[in-house]
């Protein structure tokens, strides 16, 4: 088992993984000047390997990276202290941080962060490669779209689209629909230029 990237979500995703009994055989980084991160080895890119997440939050590098890298099998890690619902999935690559709320009937994509303390309610569906930050808050019914993230503390109204590529700020409050590559900051949240 490897991890790609070693930096802060690097460092929680180890936690995860000890937290879990999941043993990790080195982690891989282009960094040339990280040779160790938490007491593990930090290799270059050296191939294909059998298993592996990718520690890296930024959403597009997250995607990049797994379009590029040789992998057989993604894993999922979920933290003990999560609660997910026996009927929400989960799918392959994601992680499921500390606290982290995962409702009845939700669905999350592939290789998406649910961050400390975050909530992901009921029927929420929730496209490959996003974030949802700490202590964000997606209300029942919220579809969100690929590779777009979600701001530490933000509330999304329940029955909410927001598009793929967005940014929704921290703290912000998305009472309508969200268009793809928007970014969206306040309370209500509304759409500003980058």
């Amino acid at each position: 088992m490897i991890l790609y990237g070693a930096s802060g979500h690097g460092k929680v995703v180890i936690d995860i993984l000890e937290a879990i009994g999941k043993k990790i055989d080195f982690i891989v980084d282009d960094n040339q000047h990280v040779t160790e991160l938490l007491g593990y080895e930090v290799k270059r890119n050296t191939g294909t390997y059998p298993e592996a997440i990718i520690s890296i939050g930024n959403c597009q590098i997250r995607k990049k990276v797994v379009e590029q890298l040789s992998v057989d099998n993604y894993m999922t890690a979920v933290h003990p202290s999560a609660i997910i619902s026996k009927t929400a999935s989960v799918d392959e690559g994601t992680v499921v941080m500390h606290g982290a709320i995962v409702q009845t009937c939700a669905k999350i994509g592939k290789h998406c962060i649910i961050n400390t303390g975050a909530s992901v309610d009921h029927d929420c569906l929730i496209g490959d490669f996003v974030h949802v930050a700490p202590h964000a808050t997606v209300a029942g019914g919220v579809e969100v779209g690929e590779c777009s993230w979600i701001g530490a503390g933000a509330v999304i109204k329940q029955y909410i689209k927001i598009g793929k590529n967005c940014m929704i700020g921290a703290g912000a409050v998305v009472v309508k629909d969200v268009p793809d590559g928007a970014t969206v900051v306040g309370v209500p949240a509304r759409e500003i230029s980058c």
